[in-house]
């Protein structure tokens, strides 16, 4: 018989029988070797084992007719146990080390042959299975085909090892050497033993492996594995990591039933087998399929999960890609196949590739597509459940997972919508519309506390625009119309904290085992859900209230364009992605306003963010080419980008304005009128022309790159001269008035005729004249003497006339300048001298004639006479010399006041001394304005008389009463601190206390023109300018304050860093008025400078504080280490020494100090733990370094504060516990802060006052339980919370005006405003009120305190005071400000009508009534009377 001939070739009659009761013995683990001889017998042919099995498979047919395999085996007497030990013996093989080809293909079919031995009807009842070997032949499949290492041999590692003298280097010890040295010589081992494998050894193994799961495919259609779960395990494990072994060409069908042995594709074989797996024979229930859809999870998520490991994310690749489609795609067609077992299973799935999901954006996006991909084969009722659970999902604590849920959101907004049926209630069909996919998940993160969260929400609400489902682009514009925005619920969600964001965390089981994940709600939000859907309890409602107003849409504004002005530069980014998306869609309108938002960023502080801010302009310019808007505000973004500090952002500008402009100029047979992207070149060029014309200047910037580039062509700028008649002539005019200059070669007699016909015209358009005149100076070189002299007699005759605007005066001087220039200074000069000294002369004739005329000035023509002036100032400036002191005299009788101010009693009469050479004239304000340029321009070219008439400037600026007239005073100052800044020095207080003025004009100009002069070091920071120039910080005009931080940050700290910490000190003297210290605030500066420029006081704490709040966030750890060192010696010191009195000044000086000690800005970056919804590093090796980092920080910092600073604690708390000072609270508040860091030490730390350490530890404990009941008040507060609609003016529209509306209570008085009636008890009481206590509670916890107020809630008119307790109090905590409270017994007028509106004061004879004595006592002093009780 041939298969016991074959079978005979295994020489089993040879094995000895205890061999074989050893190998079973030892449960196929550990076998001893089979005998040399025996093997080499058995492997002389090296097919001997697809022999047996090619018999072998004739038996294992289903035929009846079959004579069984045990009957001949047994009639023949061979063994069954050795069959099975021999095969196991070679199967073992390829676990060997560095196993030959020929071991491992023997191992493969040995394994090959076990399996279909398993197949055969009998096999259980023969005994042949076994768990081991079955489990280490399916382990083999993978084990035989070679695997990188991945080790990596070590060169020169006793170099390494040995010390390096040039680098300094420890050397390494000579344990670790001679460890360094045993690990290369085993790895050098491996590699010796390292097989090497050809091309026809790799395939003959890979046919082996074919044929071994084929068998195993076979054996898995008759033999169950119901009983043998871990089996089962084993071979899902082994299917799935077949899946991805090699890439598969074409699609998979997993439901097309083929024959194995035509199947060669192993992918194939691994899905045939999974699907097998998940038949119910062989598992009870869904347990295989759920072990299938387990070991499917980590392909789809693209991870590599190792037994009894972590799983580890694989490298992105094609071969990872299209084994991940291939289980979403098996597991579609098995559900498609087996719906009602598999359902639950597919929901477990699907959350647990949201709850495993990686944060990095290629793993997210992978997951999200498979979610929609298999959420598409769930029926309604199944899709509604799951959005559900995503919505919970959606506001998980960890920072992947709402991220994820944002993306899986975007994938379902692209499927199509699903229709509610019949079978599904109200209570979860609203989870079907993409309007609750847009609203709450996608909307409802837009305020996340995390800024990389709070950016992917707004780039995904960009992307639903993008989407073609028309059903998103729907709801984002019901989201922005005013008739229905958001509602309560998402509105709620904007100020809601970190705190109220969490929810409960899912077990960590959960990610072990594969079953429902529950995702629990906080009750807050539940609360809101209840009260802003349809009803029900767990937000199955919409969410949205359909009764909102226009308010809701400008709040919705109001919140995109806080997160345009966000701190994290990603979120600044996908806002103005959201906002472009949300103009080109006309979701809200293209107005100027919304407009300017996109234009603003282009001068972000962060690159990235212009250039994002340029990309999104140019998009929204491509879509909306005809509006005039756009435009505009793609010029006012782009342009002025081309000087920004940034070479790539010029670069990105200088690029959008030549694909937009330059490209689109085409000549006259090129150009079409219907070509939109020419049409839209033009209109650009008039705008700049026209309403853009401040742009000039950075056009100008641009055409002068270009030129170095060599841009333009001869044909560029003959094109343009063709464009100079028509329409669109100014645009051409301007152009041509950028590169005429860097042009050889030009049509000069286009360019005449144009002049020709400007002169015979009148004036119709200003800029285009300029421009003309611009290009006939550009030209001069190339025309000749006879053209020129006409030209200057046209200009001449021109100039003459006096009719000219000012801008064509200017330009038409600076013309003939350029005509009359040559190589010549002597031939320039003389023509300078003859035209522009013809035009002073006749200035001076017509002042003249005005001014020293009796009855010159009353037919006087304002713009004339000003045009005059003009004409002079900007002629003096070629021809100084024929300029005369009457000129000047002239001048300057303009100026001269009509009305001396009178000196008012006590008043201070001005520095400067007035000029009283001339009699009183009464000039307009225009013509004084001119006439004040018109001198400054003449004392550029005159230094002596420049010095006589300086006091006249800075008297205007004292006395003067106009507007322009002091706002050119400040201009022509500045520029004559160019000319000559050293004289200039000791009116640089006169300039900088204009950043004081009244006019937000001129406080703004001053505040330019002063960086201007600082940037280039014209000016110096002496004296007070530093503290005036940051006063600006706090100006009321925003838009000056913001203005100030730029300059100040962007321009002037990067000149000088050290620049900030230098002054900060002082900073706090000069603000507070404080002038007796011997070295702070010293400077020369009268009362009235002062009063003016002081923030002394408690109403200006406020401003005082910001300012210190902006240097200090500004400042390098190192510098916030110093600075406070040198707060303690040179401030808090001196009043320890006594050299600063403790006076009502010094009391409000030392609580500026410890206020500014306890804020949180002073705080070293290292020592503080990441921002409020920042997520935390992934990365072990950076976190333990940042943990070190900390450490290291905390001691030093710890030694200074002990060192440095508790002694001065220590010393001033003595002090002021002896003068019973109220600064003593702000120095406890200052130590509850900074003892946070050192909460476990604070008896360590003030050792040498324990009565003090007591206090703070006392201070610590009740500070932590305020908050933590602020914290409970917050969420029950957000839970009872609801927001409805509200008309104009109620009293739910702000919390203050409700209160000082309702009768029986008064308006809270602001901090500060009560009455003080004398001196020392004022500082006091003003002190007593102002508390750091108001700084360090939370904002909900003022908030809560005008919700009650403004609330009706019982008990507030029934007499009692608000502050008496309706029952007793465990623990109050004091130093919140008491606002004024009305009693019945105070005054009985509450009947009287309009009452409500008169201010009651008390007369200042009356005495203040006494405060009531609170039984307080301090623990210290109720643990020292407990102990005399005792004693």
């Amino acid at each position: 018989m041939e298969f016991m001939l074959a079978v005979q070739r295994l020489k089993l009659n040879t094995v000895s029988t205890a061999w074989v009761d050893t190998v079973w013995d030892c449960e196929f683990t550990d076998i001893e070797p089979l005998d040399s001889a025996i093997e080499e017998d058995i492997k002389e042919d090296p097919d001997v084992f697809k022999k047996v099995y090619k018999q072998l498979l004739l038996f294992s047919s289903d035929d009846d007719s079959t004579q069984s395999v045990w009957t001949v085996l047994g009639e023949n007497e061979v063994s069954v146990k050795s069959l099975v030990a021999v095969l196991a013996c070679f199967v073992l093989g390829a676990k060997a080390k560095s196993p030959s080809v020929e071991q491992r293909r023997h191992s493969l079919q040995a394994a090959s042959l076990y399996l279909l031995l398993l197949k055969i009807p009998g096999s259980v009842a023969n005994k042949v299975f076994h768990q081991i070997l079955f489990d280490t032949c399916l382990d083999i499949i993978l084990k035989c085909w070679p695997q990188s290492s991945g080790k990596k041999r070590k060169k020169d590692s006793l170099k390494s090892s040995q010390g390096d003298p040039k680098s300094g280097k420890r050397s390494k010890s000579q344990k670790k050497a001679s460890e360094e040295m045993e690990i290369d010589e085993d790895d050098e081992e491996d590699e010796e033993e390292e097989v090497y494998f050809s091309a026809q050894d790799l395939l003959r193994m890979r046919e082996d492996m074919v044929a071994l799961v084929r068998t195993l495919l076979r054996l898995l259609e008759k033999f169950s594995l119901r009983d043998k779960p871990q089996s089962a395990d084993s071979c899902v494990r082994i299917f799935t990591e077949l899946t991805n072994f090699e890439p598969v060409i074409g699609e998979l069908s997993f439901t097309e039933k083929r024959d194995a042995d035509r199947v060669e594709s192993l992918p194939e074989l691994a899905y045939r087998g999974l699907w097998l797996l998940c038949s119910s024979s062989h598992g009870e229930g869904n347990e295989c399929r759920r072990r299938v859809f387990h070991r499917l999870l980590y392909v789809i998520l693209m991870m590599r999960k190792e037994e009894r490991a972590k799983p580890c994310p694989l490298p992105p690749s094609q071969t990872v890609y299209k084994a991940r489609d291939q289980a979403v795609l098996f597991i579609s067609q098995i559900v498609d196949a087996q719906t009602e077992a598999t359902l639950p299973l597919l929901r477990i799935l699907l959350q647990h590739i949201c709850h495993q999901m990686v944060e990095k954006a290629e793993y997210r996006a992978s997951g999200a597509q498979a979610v929609g991909k298999l959420m598409t084969k769930m029926p309604s009722q199944d899709y509604a459940v799951f959005v559900k659970w995503l919505y919970n999902y959606s506001q998980n604590t960890r920072v992947v997972f709402r991220m994820f849920a944002l993306d899986v959101a975007m994938v379902l907004l692209g499927l199509d919508e699903r229709e509610a049926d019949d079978s599904l209630g109200p209570e979860l069909a609203v989870y079907l519309s993409h309007r609750f996919l847009v609203r709450n998940i996608v909307f409802g993160r837009r305020s996340d506390v995390s800024p990389t969260v709070r950016g992917h929400a707004l780039h995904c609400l960009a992307r639903c625009l993008e989407l073609p489902s028309h059903n998103a682009t729907k709801w984002i514009h019901e989201l922005f119309s005013s008739s229905s925005t958001t509602g309560a619920q998402t509105l709620l969600e904007t100020g809601r904290s970190e705190q109220t964001l969490k929810r409960t965390e899912m077990a960590q089981k959960t990610a072990l085992t594969f079953r429902t994940i529950e995702l629990s709600k906080h009750k807050s939000l539940a609360g809101a859900s209840r009260r802003s859907g349809d009803g029900s309890g767990d937000g199955s409602g919409d969410g949205v209230s359909q009764n909102t107003t226009s308010l809701e849409y400008q709040e919705t504004m109001a919140l995109f364009k806080q997160r345009i002005s966000d701190p994290k530069t990603n979120v600044r980014k996908c806002a103005l992605e959201t906002i472009m998306s949300l103009l080109k869609h006309s979701v809200i309108p293209c107005t100027p306003e919304n407009l300017a938002i996109l234009s603003e960023r282009c001068r972000d502080p962060a690159v990235s963010v212009k250039k994002k801010a340029m990309q999104c302009l140019m998009d929204l310019l491509t879509v909306l080419s005809d509006s005039s808007e756009v435009q505009e505000a793609w010029l006012r973004g782009v342009v002025p980008a081309v000087i920004d500090s940034e070479s790539s952002v010029q670069e990105r500008a200088l690029e959008c304005l030549d694909d937009i402009i330059l490209t689109h100029i085409k000549s006259h047979s090129s150009y079409r009128h219907d070509n939109t992207s020419q049409k839209l070149a033009w209109d650009l060029l008039g705008l700049i022309c026209d309403k853009c014309q401040d742009l000039g200047r950075y056009f100008s910037k641009a055409f002068s790159v270009w030129a170095r580039q060599q841009k333009f062509s001869a044909a560029f700028v003959n094109s343009l001269i063709w464009h100079t008649e028509g329409e669109r002539a100014p645009g051409a005019w301007l152009l041509l008035a950028k590169v005429a200059r860097c042009s050889s070669k030009l049509n000069y007699s286009t360019i005449l005729e144009a002049w020709d016909r400007t002169v015979r015209s009148p004036v119709v358009s200003v800029a285009t004249t300029c421009h003309i005149l611009t290009v006939i100076g550009d030209i001069v070189s190339g025309i000749n003497d006879d053209t020129k002299g006409r030209i200057v007699d046209d200009l001449m005759g021109w100039l003459k006339g006096f009719s000219l605007p000012l801008e064509v005066i200017s330009s038409s001087v600076e013309t003939l300048f350029r005509l009359g220039q040559s190589e010549n200074t002597k031939d320039t000069m003389a023509f300078l001298n003859q035209f522009c000294g013809e035009l002073v002369s006749l200035c001076e004739e017509y002042l003249s004639s005005v001014l020293l005329n009796e009855r010159g000035a009353e037919n006087l023509n304002e713009e004339l006479l000003a045009k005059y002036l003009y004409t002079l100032g900007v002629a003096s400036l070629h021809c100084p010399a024929k300029v005369q002191k009457r000129v000047f005299l002239l001048v300057q009788s303009i100026l001269t006041s009509s009305e001396q101010p009178g000196s008012e009693e006590g008043a201070e009469l001005p520095a400067s001394q007035p000029l009283s050479q001339f009699k009183s004239s009464s000039m307009p304000t225009v013509v004084r304005a001119h006439a004040v340029i018109t001198l400054g321009k003449l004392c550029l070219q005159h230094e002596e008389l420049m010095v006589r008439y300086l006091p006249a400037f800075a008297r205007e600026l004292e006395v003067g009463r106009e507007l322009a007239v002091r706002s050119n005073v400040v201009v022509v100052l500045c520029d004559l601190c160019v000319r000559y800044p050293n004289t200039l020095t000791r009116y640089i207080p006169n300039i900088s206390a204009c950043l004081k003025d009244a006019e937000p004009l001129i406080r703004e100009q001053t505040l330019i023109m002063l960086t201007n002069l600082l940037q280039e070091e014209f000016v110096k920071w002496k004296g007070s300018l530093f503290y005036r120039f940051a006063a600006a910080l706090v100006d009321p005009d925003p838009s000056i304050a913001d203005l100030c931080e730029y300059c100040l940050v962007d321009i002037l700290l990067k000149k000088n860093p050290l620049m900030f910490s230098q002054h900060f000190i002082e900073c706090i003297f000069y603000f507070n008025s404080y002038e007796k210290h011997k070295k702070y605030n010293k400077f020369p500066e009268t009362e009235s400078q002062k009063n003016k420029l002081s923030l002394k006081g408690q109403m200006n704490q406020g401003k005082r504080f910001r300012i210190y709040r902006f240097l200090l966030k500004n400042f390098t750890d190192e510098q916030r280490f110093n600075i406070t060192t040198r707060i303690s010696q040179d401030i808090l010191a001196y009043f320890v020494d006594s050299e600063l009195p403790l006076d009502a000044e010094g009391a409000e000086l030392l609580a500026d100090v410890f206020d500014v000690l306890s804020l949180k800005e002073v705080k070293l970056t290292a020592m503080s733990g990441p921002a409020s919804g920042d997520e935390p590093s992934e990365d072990e090796m950076a976190a333990a370094k940042a943990v070190l980092q900390k450490k290291l920080v905390s001691q030093v910092q710890k030694k200074n504060f002990v060192e440095n600073v508790i002694p001065m604690v220590i010393a001033l708390k003595n002090i002021l516990e002896q003068h019973r000072s109220p600064v003593l609270k702000h120095l406890m508040a200052y130590l509850q802060v900074t003892m946070q860091d050192y909460r476990t030490e604070v008896k360590e730390l003030f050792a040498a006052d324990e009565q003090l350490a007591a206090e703070v530890e006392f201070n610590l404990k009740m500070f932590e339980k305020q908050k933590e009941q602020e914290q409970q008040e917050l969420a029950q507060q957000l839970g009872n919370f609801t927001l409805s609609p509200r008309p104009k003016g109620s009293a739910a529209a702000s919390p203050a005006a409700g209160v000082g509306s309702r009768p029986g209570i008064a308006t809270p008085l602001a901090p500060g405003s009560a009455q003080r009636p004398s001196n020392n008890c004022r500082s006091a009481n003003m002190l007593r009120r102002r508390t750091f206590a108001g700084m360090l509670t939370p904002v909900g916890r003022r908030g809560s305190q005008s919700m009650i107020c403004s609330g009706s809630s019982k008990g507030v008119f029934d007499g009692r005071a608000i502050s008496t307790p309706q029952e007793s109090i465990n623990e109050v905590t004091f130093g919140e400000q008491v606002s004024a409270i009305h009693y019945e017994g105070a005054s009985g007028r509450h009947d009287i009508p309009g009452d409500e509106s008169v201010l009651h004061l008390m007369s200042p004879e009356h005495q203040a009534p006494a405060p009531r004595q609170w039984n307080v006592e301090s623990p210290i002093m109720r643990k020292s009377r407990s102990k005399k009780r005792q004693l």
